[in-house]
């Protein structure tokens, strides 16, 4: 007697459309965002959508390199949280995309290519006050090659970092990028102590670990909010203010998953969450920042070229790793 092989096959659909629509809830992220503020908005994610997010947490650099590796059998939805001219220096990698809210978002903080913002952020020295005395504190970049910072400045390594990028660009901006600039940035260079994550940084500060810290305004922030031995300093020389950004992979597994996790980071509610518990700055126009940090146009800014940061990557990191070579 030969046995029906329908019912099986019923069977055998039903379970692959179950697992499609559990794949289809869940979203696959790849962030730069520091452990805390992961821990601390994916809950809301999860809540606000109903889907789940799987995570992979690296440096911007291993996350791009990560993203390319896996061009051909893309694993990750979105990249949420590195720096916008990485982002634009690997166009290619995203998939386009208009939110929602797209005319929510500031002019000023919008981009040209595939990416989008997520937030704004400011490069800021981060100094520990059990080690340096206000009249001690450094004052501009240029004050970083000092004698008495040997060894006490933290960095992370511009080739894993987005924020340490941001800042080497920063300095070469304000001092130009031929031999003089260069020149410059290699004497401060000397009294770096280097760090693999950007995330380290303000806590090695926080910790004692080292006397100043070279990072974002949020990641200080925390520390300052936290009632650590710590002060924001903006330096008077010039300072960025750009913005962080996300963006859909290419091929994603989960296109639709990732514009929801998109629509849900430009939302009102999580503009408002990151600003008023992380100290970033919004990047909506309706947005309120935060008012303990100093308002940005009493902040020095110069004029930061994502673009040409994006053009000039591959030539600052042959420097960059000279300099590491060199030590």
């Amino acid at each position: 007697m030969r046995t029906s092989r329908l019912p099986l096959l019923a069977l055998a659909m039903t379970l692959a459309m179950a697992a499609s629509a559990e794949a289809q809830q869940r979203v696959s992220v790849y962030t730069a965002h520091t452990a805390n503020i992961v821990e601390r908005l994916l809950p809301e994610f999860e809540k606000a959508t109903g889907m789940k997010a799987d995570v992979v947490k690296a440096g911007s650099g291993d996350i791009i390199n990560r993203v390319r590796a896996e061009r051909a059998n893309p694993k990750a939805d979105v990249i949420w949280s590195i720096g916008a001219e990485l982002l634009e220096a690997n166009n290619e990698l995203l998939e386009a995309y208009q939110p929602k809210e797209f005319d929510k978002i500031a002019d000023a903080f919008k981009g040209t290519g595939n990416w989008l913002p997520y937030t704004g952020i400011v490069n800021v020295f981060m100094v520990n006050t059990k080690k340096l005395k206000p009249e001690e504190y450094p004052k501009t970049w240029l004050d970083l090659a000092k004698p008495q910072y040997k060894n006490q400045i933290s960095m992370a390594a511009a080739d894993k970092s987005g924020s340490s990028y941001m800042q080497l660009n920063t300095f070469l901006t304000i001092y130009g990028d031929g031999n003089d600039g260069w020149g410059k940035f290699k004497s401060v260079f000397g009294n770096l102590a280097l760090s693999n994550s950007s995330g380290a940084v303000p806590r090695f500060v926080n910790d004692g670990e080292a006397a100043i810290g070279l990072t974002l305004e949020d990641n200080a922030y925390l520390f300052v909010k936290g009632g650590g031995p710590v002060v924001i300093v903006y330096p008077e020389d010039g300072t960025s203010a750009i913005a962080d950004g996300m963006a859909l992979v290419k091929g994603a597994p989960n296109a639709a998953g990732g514009k929801t996790f998109i629509d849900w980071a430009l939302s009102s509610a999580t503009q408002d969450l990151v600003v008023q518990e992380l100290g970033r700055r919004p990047i909506r126009k309706d947005a309120k920042p935060l008012g303990q940090l100093k308002a940005l146009d009493q902040v020095k800014l110069i004029k930061y070229d994502i673009k040409k940061a994006a053009d000039k990557r591959q030539e600052y990191m042959d420097k960059w790793n000279d300099l590491v070579a060199s030590r």
